[in-house]
C-alpha cells in the first residue's frame, strides 16, 4: 500500500477459517445496520471467509446473551453496546482466558413516541421518573391526558444495562414496563398505542416513519436537542419527502443528552477465537471500516 493512501479492506490475517474452525459472532441488536454494511464487504473482499452470525436457541438477542455464548466456547467474538462487568471478567478468569474489549464506534440512545403524541421532549429525570413509575400520565410532562405505555428490550440486551444505569441511575424498571424482544416488535407496539414511549439505538429510531423521535434535554434550564437533523419530517410525509436524518453532529460533540460506546469482546485465547476477534477489530479500524460505520449512522472512533 503506498504512503498516504487510505487504510482499506484488503487481507486481514486471522480473519478466515482456522482449519475445522469457523469464527463465529453474536451481540447487541443495536450493532444490525454496522453487520448490513460491514458483512457484505467481508464477503465481497473475502470470497471463501465462512464467518457465521449465530443465534441462541433459547436466550433473547442482545450483548449479554453474546457473552455468556462467548464464555461458554460457542462464539469466536461479541459485538457488544456495553462494557464488560466485572462478573464477567471473573468468570472468564474462572475459565481460564481473557476477555478484552476494544472500543470501534459510539452512537446514541433516541426515545421513540405515537406519532400523535404532542410534546416537546423530555428531561433525563423526566425519563426516568416515567421508566421507574413516578409519571405515569403523559400530563404530568406537558402533553395530554393520556396514559404512558413504556416499553424496554429485556434485561439482556446492552442497550438496557446502560439504560439501567446512566438514566435509572441503578433503580428498577416500574412493574409498568413492557419488555419487548426486539425493536423492530417494539417500534410496531409504540406506532399502535398512542401514549407508548420506548428507547433504542438512535440509527434504530430516526428514520423510522411510523414513530416519532422525541427531542431530550437534561433539565428544564437547557435547550431540547433533536437526535434528527431539523426540522422533523412528520410520519404522514415519510417516506415521500424522504426521511429524517441523525443528528450526527450533536451525537459528536456529546451535546445530546444520551451517547454511548461500542465495542468488541474478544476472547483471548491464543488460538482461533481471538485471531477472529482481533482480525474483525483491524477491519472495522480501516478507514473504510470507520467509513462504512459512518455509514451506517454511528459514530466512528477515530
Amino acid at each position: 500500500m503506498r504512503r498516504g493512501k487510505p487504510r482499506r479492506v484488503r487481507f486481514i490475517p486471522g480473519l478466515k477459517t482456522q482449519g475445522s474452525h469457523v469464527p463465529g459472532y453474536f451481540g447487541s441488536t443495536s450493532w444490525v445496520p454496522i453487520r448490513r454494511k460491514v458483512d457484505p464487504r467481508i464477503k465481497q473482499v473475502f470470497p471463501k471467509v465462512n464467518l457465521t452470525y449465530y443465534h441462541h436457541p433459547t436466550l433473547p438477542p442482545g450483548t449479554e446473551t453474546g457473552i455468556k455464548m462467548l464464555l461458554d466456547g460457542q462464539i469466536s467474538f461479541v459485538l457488544s453496546s456495553r462494557p464488560i462487568k466485572k462478573s464477567e471478567f471473573q468468570e472468564a478468569d474462572d475459565r481460564r482466558f481473557k476477555l478484552k474489549q476494544v472500543q470501534v464506534a459510539s452512537d446514541a440512545i433516541a426515545i421513540a413516541v405515537h406519532p400523535d403524541l404532542t410534546i416537546k421532549g423530555l428531561t433525563t429525570e423526566q425519563l426516568k421518573a416515567i421508566y421507574t413509575g413516578k409519571i405515569t400520565n403523559w400530563r404530568q410532562v406537558g402533553g395530554p391526558n393520556l396514559k404512558i405505555t413504556p416499553y424496554s428490550r429485556p434485561n439482556e440486551s446492552g442497550t438496557t444495562e446502560f439504560f439501567r444505569k446512566t438514566i435509572l441511575v441503578g433503580d428498577d424498571f416500574s412493574q409498568k414496563v413492557s419488555f419487548i424482544p426486539t425493536t423492530t416488535q417494539a417500534v410496531r407496539k409504540v406506532a399502535e398505542t398512542k401514549g407508548a414511549i420506548y428507547y433504542a439505538s438512535a440509527p434504530e429510531i430516526v428514520d423510522q416513519c411510523k414513530v416519532k423521535p422525541l427531542p431530550l434535554r437534561i433539565s428544564k434550564t437547557d435547550s431540547f436537542i433533536t437526535p434528527y437533523k431539523p426540522p422533523l419530517i412528520p410520519t404522514e410525509n415519510c417516506p415521500q419527502q424522504g426521511r429524517n436524518q441523525l443528528n450526527s453532529e450533536a451525537f459528536k460533540t456529546k451535546t445530546y443528552p444520551i451517547t454511548r460506546r461500542l465495542f468488541v469482546i474478544i476472547k483471548q485465547d491464543g488460538q482461533g477465537d481471538e485471531r477472529a476477534g482481533e482480525a474483525y477489530v483491524k477491519l472495522l479500524l480501516t478507514d473504510e471500516g470507520q467509513k462504512l460505520i459512518e455509514e451506517a449512522g454511528y459514530i466512528p472512533r477515530r
